[in-house]
């Protein structure tokens, strides 16, 4: 597989060939097919000059060298491009912009003490985002496409990746949208995919170091029964603008969403799957809901939750059960693992009730565990057992 320059674009010469069986050998092989027959050394992770130390990074915008772009049009793939162009021009008849199609994914690519870059569980990603677009009728990339598109966005800029011990990731943003023009309702002909990197930290400053306090939403709904709530779709954030402000405003990092039929079941944290830790009884409860996304964090905490001896839950969660538990977590690809200290409730006339977890200020046992795990394989530190990191080549 050859490339070539036009203009500021990397362009791939020849459609994929066949894959692998499995889907770990389809990401060692779609590599390959990246590499030019004059070999692109692969370059040095945290190497980039950056005017903030890597240790103090926090979740924004950084430009990078560049981000990978392919166009669907008509059902068809065409060639990815490594594009250093950070606009796009865009139809201003677009799906995305008058009919909401649109979607995205976010992971994160760590380097190891031996200096080599992993991917936490991309194909995963590459799985729920097929979700999304079947969901809203946009054009599916297949697993092979996403995954050869995400190794080749972190490896142009590899020297993005915050060093080993620095805390941080490179963040990894593949984004989906409708890019044809249509004025009727219907799906566009033609369809943009991305996938952007930035350098990140902490999402919530401070990160584990000190649990964050959260208060139940109870003026807005984040999704619908038998609605989008269970797919990544942008429209889905753009709801949570509104009363995730109006909750900083009153002194709450994080809004808790109940369900929207009764308003009696924890949902979901505002970008955040939830978990609730019973020390006593061994368990670790999250919901289960058709309007929750499916975390890939959190599908990772369940397996090692149950390495560790706890039963994993995944029901209804009634409100008042929140009384029950020791610890609580709001978990995802941003976050990671985020100690919730405490959930605060506001009835109609101001008056609260709250809903405290451990002793103030200090990280529960579990979720210490939990999160050192997690953490250990994505930073290469404890063995790779289940086969989620996938090398960058």
């Amino acid at each position: 597989m050859k490339w070539f320059i036009v203009g500021a674009s990397l362009i791939l010469a020849k459609q994929a060939r066949s894959f692998a069986p499995s889907i770990q050998n389809k990401f060692h092989s779609s590599f390959s097919l990246f590499a030019s027959t004059e070999t692109r050394p692969l370059g040095k992770p945290g190497t980039a000059e950056l005017d903030t130390p890597w240790e103090e990074l926090g979740f924004e915008f950084r430009p990078t060298n560049s981000h990978v772009r392919l166009i669907c049009k008509d059902g068809e793939w065409g060639k990815p491009e490594l594009v250093k162009d950070s606009y796009i021009n865009l139809h201003i008849g677009a799906t995305a912009l008058h009919y909401g199609q649109s979607c995205f994914e976010g992971l994160k690519a760590f380097t190891h003490e031996d200096g080599s870059v992993n991917i936490f569980r991309p194909d995963e990603n590459a799985k729920r985002m097929q979700s999304s677009c079947q969901r809203t009728m946009m054009a599916e990339l297949p697993s092979e496409l996403f995954l050869e598109a995400v190794n080749e966005a972190v490896r142009d800029n590899i020297e993005y990746v915050p060093p080993y011990g620095s805390g941080g990731a490179l963040y990894i943003r593949p984004l989906l949208f409708g890019s044809g023009p249509r004025i009727g309702l219907q799906p566009a002909d033609e369809y943009t995919f991305l996938v952007m990197v930035i350098p990140v930290g902490d999402y919530y400053k401070g990160g584990l170091a000190s649990p964050v306090d959260g208060a139940i939403i109870t003026d807005f709904d984040r999704a619908a029964p038998r609605g989008v709530g269970n797919v990544k779709v942008a429209g889905n954030y753009a709801a949570d603008l509104l009363p995730n402000m109006m909750s900083k405003k009153r002194g709450f990092p994080i809004g808790l969403y109940l369900d929207a039929a009764t308003q009696t079941f924890v949902e979901e944290f505002s970008t955040s799957n939830f978990v609730g830790i019973d020390n006593d009884k061994k368990k670790f409860v999250t919901p289960e809901s058709a309007s929750v996304l499916p975390s890939i964090t959190n599908k990772s905490l369940m397996r090692i939750a149950e390495d560790e001896g706890l039963t994993v839950e995944a029901r209804d969660i009634p409100v008042e059960e929140l009384a029950t538990f020791d610890e609580v977590l709001a978990v995802g690809t941003a976050v990671v693992v985020t100690p919730i200290g405490s959930i605060t409730r506001f009835d109609d006339d101001g008056n609260a009730k709250k809903y405290e977890f451990g002793s103030e200020g200090e990280i529960g046992v579990t979720t210490r565990r939990l999160y050192d795990r997690v953490r250990a394989i994505q930073n290469g530190e404890e063995e790779d057992k289940y086969g989620w990191n996938f090398k960058v080549y």
